[in-house]
């Protein structure tokens, strides 16, 4: 849960609160005079990240190495090139049926 800062207008007191993101404004108490007549402070918020670990490196790395595969892959020549055709007319030169029946 967050935790907001409020003052109070009763009472002029500053306090804190862990409170739901739900929670309305109007209902927060003062834990000095009791009042429910608070006001929500603007607040700063710090963070610290331990160690050289930053948020989505990993996936910018991993993306960075899957283009340049690509750029190597893309200078290969194809898998398969072009298949073996058969001569235009049907004939093969190597087969023997087509030979046996143009001598008889």
């Amino acid at each position: 849960m967050p935790l907001y800062e409020y003052r109070c207008e009763q009472c002029e007191k500053q306090f804190e609160a862990n409170q739901s993101v739900y929670a309305r404004v109007e209902d927060t108490e003062c834990p000095f005079c009791r009042a429910r007549q608070a006001t929500r402070l603007m607040s700063s918020f710090s963070s610290n990240i331990v160690g050289d670990r930053k948020p989505g490196f990993s996936e910018l790395k991993a993306k960075a190495m899957t283009e340049e595969r690509m750029q190597r892959f893309a200078k290969l020549p194809p898998l398969n090139p072009r298949p073996i055709m058969p001569p235009p007319n049907g004939i093969s030169e190597s087969d023997p049926l087509s030979t046996e029946g143009s001598t008889s």
